[in-house]
């Protein structure tokens, strides 16, 4: 049986860390939070993780941010000594700013958590207990909620291929009823699990990881600037012979969209380039030229949909 206890004196690794819960018998997990313009949603995700149960150390990479995100932060947390700031002149991107804090990491456990998230107390000790309970898991993810209580999309996910693309793009599922997953992407509505299960991809909002199987994996891949780096995670974890788990009895509220409010174009396109990236490097010797150019054609048409309708909506307001 697994106890708290248990874990503590199995995990913990001797961290010289500037925490004073960090002694021994004590794990230590260490949180990673880039944050861009999230501000009050920012000093209430830090909170929350302050509150957990397991000894934290919290480190906060700021993607120069215009709101004073870290002005409020200091002034709030400002003498709490778990708390390690990193400040960006610039936006440096999603992918690089988590490994820019990566390497700064000791713990047996790493979780990159979205700044518009809110984790409760026992959060990070119930992760904990089940990365222990599968060690074959490399990376595992919760059931992530909307403010209003309802599922949020991607928590629990089909990887997106080039073949689910095109029948997701072209409403083709139906012809493919004896192969739902083939035409579905999100599975959020389908009934949940009542265990952790494997699962091909789950969300960059809350991804809780094993060290040891992301020093085998490698870092993220910064040419991804936002998105899409998540799902490039998710695959590399599963060519290496890891297993992702999806952990329905845990679960944090994720208000979305917070870091991107006011730069639907730009985060389109860049959710779009990584999408494009993304088929290219895993799925371009699996799939024949012309549909890798068929479906790459359609994420670029859908961007200049997206750009026009958001243009147009900017200038009726």
């Amino acid at each position: 049986m697994i106890t708290v206890e248990n874990l503590h004196k199995k995990l913990y690794t001797n961290l010289k860390s500037c925490c004073p819960q960090a002694q021994e018998g004590v794990v230590l997990i260490d949180i990673i939070i880039v944050n861009f313009n999230s501000r009050d949603y920012l000093l209430k995700c830090v909170k929350s993780a302050l509150a957990s149960t397991v000894p934290v150390d919290v480190f906060v990479v700021d993607n120069g941010s215009e709101d004073k995100s870290l002005s409020l932060l200091k002034s709030s947390l400002g003498t709490e000594s778990c708390l390690h700031l990193i400040e960006n002149k610039e936006n440096l991107g999603f992918a690089k700013a988590n490994n820019q804090a990566l390497a700064l990491t000791k713990a047996d456990y790493i979780l990159f958590l979205n700044p518009d998230c809110i984790i409760k107390p026992n959060t990070i000790e119930e992760m904990i207990k089940i990365m222990e309970s599968h060690p074959d898991a490399g990376i595992a993810g919760c059931l992530i909620r909307n403010p209003d209580g309802s599922e949020q999309a991607g928590s629990r996910r089909y990887i997106p291929t080039p073949w689910r693309s095109m029948i997701r793009v072209f409403k083709l599922s139906k012809l493919f009823y004896k192969h739902p997953e083939w035409g579905v992407l999100n599975l959020r509505g389908q009934p949940l699990p009542d265990h952790p299960v494997p699962m091909e991809a789950i969300s960059g909002a809350f991804m809780f990881v094993r060290r040891k199987a992301m020093e085998q994996v490698g870092q993220m891949d910064e040419m991804y600037f936002l998105h899409c780096e998540d799902l490039d995670w998710c695959m590399r974890y599963h060519i290496a012979g890891w297993k992702i788990l999806f952990v329905p009895h845990v679960e944090i509220i994720h208000k979305k969209g917070v870091c991107s409010n006011g730069r639907p174009i730009r985060v389109e396109w860049h959710k779009h380039a990584g999408m494009v990236r993304f088929y290219r490097k895993f799925f371009r010797d699996q799939y024949p030229n012309g549909l890798m150019y068929m479906v790459i054609a359609a994420v670029w048409t859908r961007f200049a949909i997206l750009a026009i309708i958001s243009s147009f909506k900017k200038m009726m307001k």
